[in-house]
């Protein structure tokens, strides 16, 4: 099985400037991710797709291939992420790159364990899946409609945390990376595509940095995961 990994980054972010570059535990935002890649035993390509040639260059010291820039029609703020990976596939067929399957890396959360992506990977052999999607499990209980409020729980007899069925356990989804067969993706044109499935990952891997505050939630663990090795195990 192959599988390449590609890390959309493209620049214009607006809530924090040069997001995906941006310095943070000591390096640049999108080499935590880079890095991560290449210490996988499994991976066999690391891509990155970027409409910015500063991004290019750093992603390519980091060790990431950037052989195109991404077309600006499709790096706008409201371009799908799911236009990159299709743009992607289509690179792979020009240059008749064989890859089975494409692990989709979500520079934005940059907080994962060392084996994170092996073991997504091994995951995804052993269960049979087309594609992958990373949750974290949540205790929280949340209720819907604002104006018409309802709850996703009994709120007449609230469970304790320990009392919640396993069937009634809630899971969000990180979106810090995504997994998926190319020739499923390519059927559906969606990152979740055929037999899809979970796969569980601590709570502070599910930070996505979108503000100034993730921002240092996401510092702050990166720097307390280089001094505890088993972080996020």
């Amino acid at each position: 099985m192959t599988t390449v990994a590609l890390i959309p980054a493209r620049s214009g972010s607006i809530g924090i400037p040069e997001k995906n570059i941006k310095l943070i535990a000591g390096k640049p935002l999108i080499a935590w991710s880079i890095e991560q890649a290449m210490a996988s035993k499994l991976i066999d390509d690391i891509f990155v797709s970027t409409n910015s040639k500063k991004i290019a260059r750093i992603s390519q010291k980091y060790g990431a291939k950037v052989p195109f820039l991404r077309p600006q029609n499709i790096s706008g703020s409201k371009a799908s992420t799911e236009s990159a990976v299709e743009h992607f596939c289509e690179f792979l067929d020009e240059k008749e790159l064989k890859y089975e399957n494409i692990l989709l890396i979500q520079c934005t959360s940059p907080v994962r364990a060392h084996e994170r992506f092996d073991s997504a990977i091994q995951y995804f052999q052993q269960e049979s899946l087309d594609s992958l999607i990373p949750v974290a499990e949540s205790h929280r209980f949340t209720w819907k409609n604002f104006n018409k409020p309802n709850s996703d729980y009994d709120f007449r007899n609230r469970p304790r945390r320990q009392d919640i069925l396993r069937t009634d356990r809630s899971f969000i989804e990180t979106g810090s990376f995504y997994l998926f067969k190319r020739s499923e993706f390519l059927k559906s044109k969606n990152r979740i595509c055929g037999h899809y499935g979970l796969y569980l990952t601590p709570e502070e891997e599910s930070f996505d940095i979108d503000s100034m505050v993730d921002f240092s939630v996401c510092e702050s663990l990166l720097n307390l995961k280089k001094n505890i090795k088993t972080f996020a195990a």
